[in-house]
């Protein structure tokens, strides 16, 4: 390997923040003009029939020209799910005792006025698989 590919891929400075299976590496690197540039990096754990497990990672470069936008979009999705939804977290993966509301009132529950409950909303955007990028 030639001095010029490591210090490309030269770690300058680096924080892991680890989520139950998920850890996140953020790592400022050096491009080869000697700028920096930012990579985060999702690790998910995954265990085997066998037992042995395996890491799936998705990593998103973020240089200097977008920090501001990325930020400013962060902050303001953050600050949307915080006001709408608060900060507690409320699932059945993480809340053993959660338990869908029933909301029957009268002779006809939601379902059978048309509302299926455990179908997903429709969303607006397109889901991509980072491993096929």
């Amino acid at each position: 390997m030639s001095d010029s590919y490591s210090m490309e891929k030269e770690e300058i400075y680096s924080k892991v923040m680890r989520a139950g299976r998920r850890t996140y590496f953020f790592d400022v690197r050096s491009t080869k003009a000697g700028d920096y540039y930012l990579t985060i990096t999702e690790s998910k754990k995954f265990t085997n029939d066998d037992g042995s497990f395996h890491y799936k990672k998705h990593k998103i470069y973020l240089y200097k020209e977008d920090f501001s936008e990325f930020k400013d979009h962060l902050s303001e999705m953050i600050d949307y799910i915080i006001n709408e939804k608060g900060e507690e977290v409320i699932s059945e993966r993480h809340q053993s005792d959660y338990k869908k509301e029933d909301h029957t009132e009268g002779p006809q529950s939601a379902t059978e006025a048309g509302t299926v409950l455990d179908e997903p909303a429709p969303s607006n955007f397109t889901d991509i698989d980072f491993d096929d990028i």
